[in-house]
């Protein structure tokens, strides 16, 4: 940071509230520049929340995206992959459309033909962008008789080629019930785990960033030029900014600071299942498309070590829930989830209603990839909910918001774009134009280090660690 910008933004104290993935990130990212930043969350841990899994660069699971949220998401993907770089599960993700959707895989080239462009640019321009492969390899194209013919090979245990990690889906999945071509794009996970263990001990070398976790703000309030703090114990601290990083109950903060905001809520879950029969098989992730919140909603398989799987299917009885999409009111900016949702969220499951949603799942994805019925389920369900602003629940790029001088709200929808959140913020308070030449920003620890620290954080909160090995 140079000296003018170290003057101008010395002794200014940055509030963050709410310590998932946006608020954790904006939090590394300011205070990465030199600014002084608390972060407060009311529970014991970081990067909680709805489930992660996916990086969604260029928003390939979505087929009603506009092209311009593909486009934005992709830009926002590859800042992320730099930013955080041990994050990411390398692997390939399929694309296929079942006989039994009305839509056609010949509607997806266009946009993965457009996507495939912008990625080439990005690289041309700047070679640190290619983190999603080559951008000739960004997407490739299979017929039925591709397929077949790589059903009859034997699957290596280390696949490198697109070819081969195709092999075990095309060996067990019925290729009978779909269109062609499947499509295979260079779509990455993410480590829901990793990127907490990132945050947690990259926060470490950095003396201005202040976390407290088991912190409850009980209030908000404007005082002057700045705002206060009031907690669950009577202490109350005074902040110049504050970033509103609350996720699902960012609502509750605009209303105490009688704010009116358009917002949606949704609650979502994932599931934990082990395949135990095919634990030493190495799996693409697959992507059936369907018509989401009907019985053929969408079914997606997210692989890990160990033959585990993350699980979602768009379905009422899977992913999605009845009145788990609310929405703000004029009286008050916060949608109201129904109370056996919030008690989810705030309790925790009974083991019933987790296996009879996990038995679903797996009854969804077996009905594409038939022995996958053997699996059983395998933990806790990942899930929370998540805030889109505006009225239209379809939205997927979305960052940041900002009221006033001095306030700001986090309203990411995916993961990726919580960095350019962090930006947008840190230009128009403090005039730190984001860097677009390099990799300086990166969060670089061992990578052995962050995910023996993801492991434990993956065991602590109920989930088996395979889930925070890098795949």
């Amino acid at each position: 940071m140079n000296r003018d910008l170290a003057v101008a933004t010395s002794g200014k104290r940055v509030a963050i509230i709410g310590g998932g993935v946006a608020g954790s990130t904006v939090a590394l990212y300011l205070a990465k520049q030199g600014l002084s930043v608390s972060l407060f969350e009311k529970n014991n841990n970081l990067v909680s929340g709805p489930p992660i899994c996916h990086l969604h660069a260029g928003g390939n699971l979505y087929r009603e995206l506009s092209q311009q949220q593909c486009l934005d998401l992709l830009v926002q993907s590859i800042d992320f992959v730099k930013f955080f770089p041990a994050t990411v599960n390398k692997r390939p993700t399929v694309i296929a459309v079942p006989k039994n959707d009305d839509g056609t895989p010949e509607s997806l080239l266009p946009r993965l033909e457009l996507l495939r462009e912008s990625y080439l640019q990005l690289v041309t321009a700047n070679p640190a962008n290619q983190v999603l492969g080559s951008p000739e390899d960004y997407f490739h194209e299979f017929s039925f008789a591709q397929l077949k013919a790589l059903a009859s090979l034997e699957a290596p245990k280390k696949p490198s080629t697109i070819d081969e990690w195709l092999i075990p889906f095309a060996k067990h999945a019925d290729l009978n019930k779909l269109k062609y071509p499947v499509y295979v794009v260079q779509e990455y996970g993410l480590s829901l785990f990793r990127v907490a263990a990132s945050v947690e001990l990259f926060s470490d070398n950095l003396e201005n960033l202040d976390i407290q976790t088991g912190r409850c703000i009980q209030c908000v309030s404007q005082l002057g030029d700045g705002y206060r703090l009031q907690f669950e114990n009577g202490h109350e601290a005074h902040f110049d900014f504050v970033i509103n990083a609350c996720g699902f109950r960012t609502g509750i903060i605009d209303d105490q600071l009688k704010l009116s905001r358009k917002r949606l809520v949704e609650f979502k879950a994932a599931y934990v299942t082990q395949w135990q029969s095919h634990k030493n098989e190495k799996w693409p992730e697959i992507i059936f498309h369907g018509k989401r919140g009907t019985p053929q909603g969408m079914a997606q398989l997210t692989p890990y070590p160990g033959g585990y799987f993350q699980l979602h299917g768009m379905t009422k009885n899977i992913t999605l829930f009845n009145e788990g999409l609310v929405k703000s009111t004029s009286e008050s900016a916060q949608p109201q989830l129904p109370q056996n949702l919030i008690n989810k969220v705030d309790k925790g499951w009974s083991l019933e209603v987790q296996t009879q949603r996990a038995c679903n799942a797996i009854q969804h994805l077996s009905q594409y990839i038939p022995c996958f019925e053997t699996a059983e389920p395998a933990g806790t369900p990942l899930y929370g909910a998540q805030q889109i602003p505006g009225n239209d629940p379809s939205l997927r790029a979305a960052d940041v918001s900002f009221e006033g001088e001095r306030y700001a709200r986090l309203e990411i929808v995916k993961a990726s774009s919580a960095l350019l959140a962090g930006k947008k913020i840190a230009e128009k308070w403090f005039g730190i134009h984001p860097d677009k030449g390099n990799n300086v920003d990166a969060v670089i620890e061992d990578v052995n280090v962050i995910e023996a620290r993801a492991k434990l954080i993956a065991l602590s909160r109920g989930y088996p660690e395979e889930l925070a090995v890098a795949y």
